[in-house]
């Protein structure tokens, strides 16, 4: 099992020193590493990643700020100096803490909580292949949306606008992080800009379809797998 993961430390021994503790470990890909928390932060919302590795204290954005812009939500070692971000670490319900310097023990026992957290989940997510549902966060809390509910997805620039039978939600995220996060039995991509409920087409024209009163365009390219999921007669 591989685990993706970003190092985000504004200290350049800490990051070197990260650097060299992952490539202790096999399962560690480092995708990235930031001496800047707002450079992380573009990173993050065009990729995903299983594991990072935050400091804390940061300037212009401390590692806690930058957890609460994240649209989705990895799992985290925070790395800091002081132990005072012990309780803020239990908020977040962050994988580990690590106090620096970060010897190789603690750093070994981090990582495998890591990783017993991934095998959890999919576990989990095998016991629960019909997953009806998806939280998503916008104006600072998480609201569940029951598929059921979405009539489509629209990428707006860096936002996406999740519309549902009862209104509109835009949410800081990428179509490709969404399309990974729903299930394909109920959703397809139609387009780079358009991801649909299956259920909520009203009509399919040569490159377009509708959805309530929207007309959506289908890429050529995409449209053979789609009329492959509908049960056409």
């Amino acid at each position: 099992m591989k685990l993706k993961c970003v190092i985000v430390d504004d200290e350049l021994m800490a990051r070197l020193s990260l650097e060299r503790l992952c490539e202790k470990r096999e399962e560690l890909e480092i995708l990235g590493i930031f001496d800047q928390p707002t450079e992380c932060l573009s990173f993050l919302r065009q990729q995903v990643i299983d594991l990072l590795f935050l400091d804390v204290e940061m300037p212009g954005l401390n590692g806690l700020e930058l957890l609460d812009q994240l649209s989705y939500m990895p799992s985290v070692i925070l790395t800091t100096s002081k132990t005072e971000y012990a309780f803020d670490a239990f908020q977040y319900q962050v994988t580990d803490y690590l106090k620096k310097p970060i010897s190789l023990p603690r750093f070994m026992q981090a990582v495998d909580k890591a990783i017993e957290k991934k095998v959890s989940v999919k576990v989990a997510a095998v016991k629960e292949t019909d997953v009806n549902e998806i939280y998503v966060k916008t104006e600072g809390r998480y609201i569940r949306i029951v598929y059921d509910n979405i009539l489509y997805i629209e990428n707006v620039g860096d936002y996406v606008k999740i519309r549902t039978i009862n209104g509109s939600h835009i949410v800081y995220a990428t179509m490709k992080n969404l399309e990974e996060k729903l299930n394909p039995k109920y959703f397809f991509r139609v387009h780079r800009s358009f991801i649909i409920n299956l259920s909520k087409i009203v009509d399919i024209e040569e490159s377009n379809l509708v959805i309530a009163d929207k007309v959506i365009p289908i890429s050529r390219a995409n449209k053979p797998e789609l009329l492959e999921k509908l049960n056409i007669l």
